[in-house]
């Protein structure tokens, strides 16, 4: 039932303009489809996910992950995502810690970032 059903990740936004100006310039992503008369968008990533991004007076009130990107080379994207403005974020927490935004362990290289919200999303290197 639910494990071959497909999940789409949904990302709460104040400011679905300013949201949408962010994820298209900086991140570099195109709306597959606008969703009930524009109160939200979907976005289509890697082999066929989606994300939904909706108005929400809940944004970025998680302090956890809304969404993770796994990605080939860590260092490369987030090169280019700096060059866009994007600042990653630095952890020292029981566990995890950061080195210039980048934490290695449990067999992968990760990074943390924030919108234009206050979400925060992840960049995720399998090693």
């Amino acid at each position: 039932m639910l494990g071959i059903a497909t999940v789409t990740a949904c990302v709460p936004v104040s400011d679905l303009a300013r949201a949408r100006q962010f994820y298209e310039e900086k991140l570099g992503l195109v709306p597959k489809e606008e969703y009930a008369g524009g109160a939200g968008l979907v976005y289509e990533c890697g082999q066929a996910t989606t994300f939904f991004m909706y108005q929400s007076a809940g944004a970025g009130a998680s302090r956890a992950n809304q969404a993770g990107f796994t990605v080939d080379d860590l260092d490369a994207e987030m090169a280019a995502l700096r060059a866009k403005g994007v600042r990653f974020e630095e952890y020292d927490l029981p566990g995890l810690k950061t080195v210039n935004g980048v934490n290695v362990g449990g067999g992968a290289k990760s990074a943390w970032f924030k919108d234009s919200e206050g979400n925060i999303l992840a960049l995720n290197q399998r090693l």
